[in-house]
């Protein structure tokens, strides 16, 4: 991701008060009705996936999850994101977000990192933690990058837009460049703040659409990759 705001420096959780309470419960691996889906897909990240700002059926869990079942695939996308979260944070938590009930894991941390300064170099020890916890558990894993802005000069850009890309290729996993590539594309001369809430951090309803029309074929393929 680009950072959408140039010179933003709170975290984009920053603004939610308290954890996502739910995510608990969802990560016990109860599912509405008591039937498990075929597949079941641990989302760990932030505000952007915990759905920050939206009413719950607008969030990128539900919206993907949508789009999945209407590819015709029977999932069922477990809402990790926790809005402020760090890699540290999501390092923390992860060896309780791989139940036995996952399958797979899409990871989408970072922005909290890069928009506190944190150093890349720490930021890709957490993400690394991250990746050999899902290798031991045997879990598949899609991971989404970002792209920081120049806020901290050329050197600290290039070394946390190269943090996902090297993970990708030592840890052997899947990777989308940037969680906002489908709003960047669909914006026109104005910009993206079409697809933004007001505060220029975090995507409307519209924008989670587009994001999930992006995300959705390598969602797909992850998926596939632990049906074979």
């Amino acid at each position: 991701m680009k950072i959408l705001l140039s010179g933003v420096t709170r975290g984009y959780g920053a603004l939610r008060c308290g954890r996502n309470l739910g995510t608990a419960l969802l990560i016990s691996g109860v599912i509405a009705g008591g039937a498990r889906a075929e597949i079941v897909v641990a989302a760990l990240g932030d505000s952007l996936t915990q759905g920050y700002g939206l009413p719950q059926d607008d969030g990128f869990v539900p919206q993907m999850e949508m789009w999945l079942r209407d590819q015709g695939y029977e999932v069922e996308l477990i809402n990790a994101g926790v809005s402020g979260d760090t890699t540290a944070g999501g390092l923390a938590r992860v060896a309780w977000t791989l139940t036995p009930e996952v399958d797979a894991m899409i990871v989408a941390l970072g922005g909290n990192d890069f928009l506190r300064g944190i150093d890349p170099a720490v930021s890709r020890e957490n993400l690394a933690g991250i990746l050999e916890a899902a290798r031991a558990a045997d879990v598949e894993v899609l991971m989404v990058g970002l792209e920081a802005s120049s806020n901290y000069g050329p050197d600290y850009k290039a070394a946390f837009d190269s943090m996902y890309p090297e993970l990708s290729d030592e840890f052997g996993v899947s990777l989308v460049p940037s969680w906002f590539d489908g709003i960047l594309a669909a914006s026109d001369s104005d910009g993206p703040s079409a697809f933004m809430q007001p505060d220029g951090i975090h995507p409307n309803a519209e924008g989670v659409s587009v994001i999930v029309d992006a995300l959705g074929p390598a969602v797909v393929d992850l998926v596939e990759s632990v049906s074979d």
